[in-house]
C-alpha cells in the first residue's frame, strides 16, 4: 500500500489533501502541533531535525508539503522565520526524499514573479520576487527540484470554503458598508483548495503508476482557468451572493475600483498573477475549470453553513 506524509495538515489546502490523497493509500497526516499527530511525530517546519526524524520513521513513499510561511506582509519584518519555514525546511525534506527515495509535492507560489507585462508566465520565465514571502518560496523550489522525484505546483489566488478568504471578506463588508473600495490593477485567477487537492492527487497517482511516472518530474503551473481582477472577483462574489439570497448594504454600483497604489502594503504585489497552465494539462491529461465554477461552489457551501446558524 501506498504511505504518503502530509504536512500541513491544517492550512486550507492541506484539508483537502487529507480527503483527496485517502483514495492513493495510507495518510499521514501532521500539524504543526506534536501533541495533536499521531506518534508525536514532528510537523513543525521551524524544527527541522524533527521533520527529517520523522521521514525516516514513517518512510513513506511520497510527501507532500502543504505547509508554508503564508502572511505576506508579515515576512518583511520577520524574514528568518519566513525563510525557515519556506526554504530551509522544504530543503530538509528534499534531502530525506532522496535518501529514502520518496516523492516530494511541494506548493509554491506566482509571487517568485516580478509581476509584469500582461501575459501568462510559463514554468521557464526569469524569476524576479518583489518581496520576502516570494523571494523565500523561490528558494523552496530551488531546494525541493534538487530531489529527483519531485513536484511543484505553482498557484495564486488560494481560497477555501473553510477559514478566512477574499470572498469571505468581502461578503462581510458588503453587509456592513454602503461603499466599498477594491484594487483593479491586479489580475490572477482565484484557485480553490479543493481544485489544487484533486490535481495533486491525479498527478501523484500518475507517477506512481510505472517506471515511466519519473518523466512527470517537475515544476508545473496549477491555476483556475480564466483570469480577473480584485475588484472583478468582488462583483463576481456580490452577484452570485444577491442571487443566494444574502442582504448586502453594498450596491452594485458602489464598489469602487482602485489602484495598487491606492493601497500600500508592508510587501509590493505583483500586478501580473497570470499563470500559464498548458504544460501541467498536457502532461497529466487535465482540464482545468474555470475560476468562477469553483467560486460559485464555495459560495453555496458559505450560504448553506449561514442558514444553519
Amino acid at each position: 500500500m501506498t504511505k504518503i506524509l502530509l504536512f500541513g495538515r491544517t492550512g486550507q489546502v492541506g484539508w483537502e489533501l487529507q480527503r483527496a490523497l485517502g483514495v492513493l493509500g495510507e495518510v499521514v497526516a501532521l500539524g504543526s502541533d506534536a501533541a495533536h499527530n499521531p506518534q508525536l511525530w514532528c510537523g513543525d517546519f521551524t524544527n527541522v531535525e524533527g521533520l527529517v526524524q520523522t521521514v525516516y520513521a514513517v518512510q513513506p513513499d511520497v510527501i507532500v508539503n502543504a505547509a508554508a510561511h503564508t502572511a505576506v506582509d508579515k515576512a518583511e519584518s520577520e524574514p528568518e522565520l519566513a525563510r525557515q519555514i519556506n526554504a530551509f525546511a522544504p530543503a530538509a525534506l528534499a534531502q530525506a526524499a532522496i535518501k529514502i527515495g520518496a516523492w516530494l509535492v511541494h506548493y509554491s507560489t506566482d509571487y517568485v514573479f516580478d509581476g509584469s507585462g500582461a501575459q501568462p508566465w510559463r514554468e521557464g520565465d526569469a524569476t524576479g520576487p518583489l518581496n520576502v514571502y516570494g523571494q523565500t518560496k523561490l528558494e523552496g523550489e530551488q531546494a525541493v527540484a534538487t530531489c529527483p522525484r519531485h513536484l511543484i505546483l505553482r498557484t495564486s489566488w488560494v481560497y477555501g470554503a473553510r477559514g478566512g478568504n477574499f470572498a469571505k471578506t468581502m461578503l462581510r463588508l458588503g453587509q456592513e458598508r454602503e461603499k466599498l473600495s477594491v484594487i483593479a490593477d491586479q489580475f490572477g485567477a482565484p484557485t480553490s483548495a479543493e481544485l489544487l487537492a484533486d490535481v495533486a492527487a491525479h498527478a501523484i497517482r500518475t507517477v506512481l503508476a510505472g517506471p515511466q511516472g519519473a518523466q512527470h518530474a517537475g515544476l508545473y503551473h496549477c491555476v483556475a482557468s480564466g483570469e480577473t481582477s480584485w475588484h472583478g472577483y468582488a462583483g463576481y462574489v456580490f452577484d452570485q451572493a444577491r442571487a443566494l439570497g444574502w442582504k448586502l448594504k453594498v450596491a452594485p454600483d458602489a464598489v469602487a475600483a482602485i489602484p495598487t497604489s491606492s493601497y500600500p502594503t508592508p510587501a509590493r504585489r505583483p500586478l501580473n498573477s497570470r499563470l500559464d497552465t498548458r504544460a501541467l494539462q498536457a502532461a497529466f491529461g487535465l482540464t482545468l475549470p474555470p475560476w468562477q465554477q469553483g467560486v460559485q461552489r464555495m459560495l453555496q457551501e458559505i450560504t448553506g453553513e449561514a442558514q444553519k446558524t
